[in-house]
């Protein structure tokens, strides 16, 4: 590879990390081209770029970027696949799919919501990280459940509505009671009335 070969392919990388808030390094080694193939299907029609690429050229093009990834560059040995993507566990779960039929990909190293994880015993715990569209359906969730809760109130109160409306004679002939009752007790506090005078 020449010297202006190696400045492109650094260009290229550059330009699949540039903004990229998911970058995973995965070891492709040992699939044949057939299941080296199949993987990458399976990565487009999950919206992953992979790329193959030399570790040198990796590494010189990460160096240039305004993200520090330098914790990964330990992981950059032997067989190295660039996968970018927008959901932070996508890369995560497509390596673990892959591997139930398979030994490889193996994961060397990820940088997943600004951090960085290192080492193939991270895979599961980053395939269960959350994707922004799963947050935001949890989220969604939550800020339906109290709106559903008021319309449910409403509701109810909007039936319960018409049961005062029934109870509504009752509580006039409580009313009539009231006066009636002051009646006769007023008859009895004007006749105290009279007899105080005729006391004295």
């Amino acid at each position: 590879m020449t010297k202006e070969d190696k400045v492109l392919v650094i260009q290229e990388i550059k330009e699949l990390l540039l903004d990229a808030k998911v970058v995973y390094v995965a070891d492709l080694e040992g699939l044949n081209a057939a299941k080296s193939s199949d993987f990458r299907r399976q990565a487009f029609k999950n919206n992953i770029q992979v790329k193959v690429v030399k570790n040198t050229l990796l590494q010189k093009a990460m160096e240039s970027m305004d993200v520090d990834f330098s914790e990964m560059f330990e992981s950059f040995k032997g067989n190295s696949a660039l996968m970018v993507s927008e959901t932070a566990n996508g890369p995560a779960k497509l390596i673990r799919d892959f591997r139930k039929k398979e030994e490889k990909p193996a994961l060397k190293s990820a940088y997943v919501q600004e951090t960085v994880y290192v080492g193939d015993e991270n895979l599961e715990t980053l395939a269960n990280i959350k994707s922004r569209e799963e947050m935001i359906g949890e989220i969604i969730g939550l800020l339906q459940s109290p709106i559903q809760r008021l319309v449910s109130a409403l509701q109810n109160k909007a039936e319960n509505a018409d049961a005062p409306a029934e109870a509504a004679p009752a509580e006039e002939t409580k009313v009539e009671e009231a006066p009636a009752a002051e009646t006769t007790e007023a008859p009895e506090a004007a006749a105290e009335g009279t007899e105080t005078p005729a006391a004295e």
